[in-house]
């Protein structure tokens, strides 16, 4: 079945449904929005600490947030990037005010600012502990209520199309590739659909799912970005994969693992051993309140020589009341677990978390691809550099789904549908058998990614996982052409397409920088650590 809209948004997270927003808004055009599952399930939701944004101007400003963006970064990140958000990200805010999101204040009216690890001053505002999905919750009813925004639950994007489709050899040297749209999975009739469009939004997040342990939903398989690189779109930085220092240890629960935020270390948390020891001092001057790599590579150190599980997280010696009341979902999980934090320690440990880089775009959101966006997680914008600075993620997002949404106004006027577009073949069945076989293959690409792609590298490592993944590749690859497309062996084809950027990224870069640290190539990671 062939649909059609002025705007096709794959992804229902903050970045795609502030760009629906934007563009519905304006009255002129009729949007579809493509969620995977369900609108609440997004990546957005799972976001605890805040958004980052220069508020508080009796001591913060501009060039305090663009320096310690820059720092975080290992200075790969794009000056113009950076400048683009941090001076957009007052007007964010107000944005996502005025669509019905809450922040929390303080007794005086003002925002309650949370501080966290690399921000020099307090700038990060938040909902309680569940920022995200306060984001999510507002910006979910701004979109339901919109009468030019048509919402598709639980239908999967296959692939984006575009003159490949139409008999044309594309490569990555083919100028002016263009979008027309997406193959999108129907759950009711099992079908592939065709939705054609003038303009396509990617924001499907992020890829954490593509390692055994993370932060981020099973759905978190970088669908967007496997997409465009398999249309030939330009893909970067995917070596910088950002792992969070704090998840809840719970060998339980690891897609997702539970996130301890990092407004806790900045609340005054110290990470201890289990046996009270601090270890901080010991790898940055800044203590707990280090940039995620240092925090992250300090405590995969300290758990490897002491050959421990976890490490511990205390905030005992803090008033238990506050504790509750900034902390009220981490302190009731925690409680459900036999944990009460007021009292014990929290056992924490790394988890993948988010990925700096992704489907490379310019200060317009645009890709490589012509007539195609990308915001988010998935996207690449410069911002993060080697390393994502805390809370940046959000405000981003806004502020580029902004870009994306004035872009699309300047130049959709200029794109016609195109019609010429075969429809999906739908030929091929999966067996039993065959569905066995992909789920121990998610199974394996996690225990690739996470053993030799991880916190700590080695050109070693990188090899045997390239060597892994080739060979996944290759039999998913081939079931993939014999049986009928369903989202379980798309996922993994996206999966296996992003491990193998990563590692291919990664083994490209011949140092050791940001989050790409390997022991091959320690002199630059040294020295950066000597002038912090």
């Amino acid at each position: 079945m062939i649909h059609k809209s002025d705007i096709l948004v794959v992804g229902g997270g903050i970045a795609g449904m502030s760009y629906a927003l934007r563009v519905a808004n304006s009255g002129k055009f009729k949007v579809v929005l493509v969620c995977k599952t369900t609108l609440d399930e997004a990546n957005t939701t799972k976001a605890q600490g805040g958004i980052a944004s220069v508020t508080n101007l009796s001591v913060d400003n501009f060039d305090k947030h663009i320096a310690d963006t820059m720092v975080a970064g290992d200075f790969i990140s794009d000056p113009q990037a950076v400048e683009h958000v941090v001076k957009n990200a007052p007007q964010a805010i107000r944005d996502l005010v005025d669509w019905g999101v809450n922040f929390d204040k303080n007794n005086e009216g003002a925002y309650d600012l949370h501080r966290e690890g690399g921000h020099s001053e307090f700038r990060i505002l938040h909902h309680a502990d569940d920022t995200g999905a306060e984001i999510q919750r507002g910006l979910m009813a701004a979109v339901c209520s919109n009468e030019n925004i048509t919402i598709l639950e639980n239908h999967y994007a296959v692939e984006i199309i575009t003159q490949h489709h139409l008999g044309v050899e594309v490569t990555r040297r083919t100028p002016n590739i263009e979008c027309y749209g997406a193959y999108i999975l129907n759950p009711d009739t099992q079908k592939i659909d065709t939705y054609l469009s003038k303009v396509t939004l990617m924001a499907t997040g992020g890829c954490g799912a593509v390692y055994g342990m993370t932060s981020n939903p099973r759905i978190a398989t970088g669908d967007g970005i496997a997409m465009v690189y398999r249309a030939k779109g330009t893909v970067a930085d995917m070596e910088f994969v950002q792992f969070h220092p704090t998840v809840l240890y719970n060998p339980k629960e690891t897609r997702p693992a539970f996130l301890i935020t990092e407004a806790m270390r900045g609340y005054g948390g110290i990470l201890r051993l289990p046996n009270g020891d601090e270890f901080m001092h010991k790898y940055d001057k800044r203590l707990s309140l280090a940039p995620r790599d240092i925090v992250a590579r300090a405590i995969d150190h300290e758990m490897k020589i002491h050959g421990l599980a976890h490490v511990c997280l205390d905030v005992t010696h803090k008033n238990a009341e506050e504790t509750r009341k900034h902390f009220p979902h981490i302190y009731e999980k925690c409680l459900s677990l036999g944990i009460d934090i007021t009292k014990e320690y929290i056992p924490v440990c790394p988890s993948a978390h988010y990925m700096c880089g992704g489907i490379k775009v310019d200060l317009n959101s645009e890709s490589t691809i012509k007539r195609l966006y990308a915001v988010g997680e998935c996207a690449c914008t410069g911002l993060h550099g080697g390393n994502r600075l805390a809370s940046n993620s959000l405000v981003e997002a806004v502020v580029y789904a902004k870009s994306a949404a004035e872009h699309t106004f300047d130049v959709i006027d200029n794109y016609q549908f195109n019609t010429d577009i075969p429809e999906w073949n739908e030929a091929g069945t999966l067996s039993n058998e065959e569905r066995v076989l992909i789920t121990q293959s998610v199974k394996e690409v996690g225990e690739v990614m996470s053993n030799y792609v991880g916190i700590v590298r080695s050109n070693l490592r990188l090899k045997r996982a390239w060597s892994r993944l080739d060979l996944l590749y290759e039999e998913t690859e081939q079931l993939f052409k014999q049986v009928k497309a369903t989202k379980d062996i798309c996922e993994l084809r996206n999966m296996i397409n992003v491990g193998y950027l990563i590692t291919r990224q990664a083994i490209a870069r011949k140092e050791s920088r940001g989050l790409h640290y390997t022991i091959d190539y320690l002199k630059h990671a040294n020295d950066a650590q000597n002038k912090k």
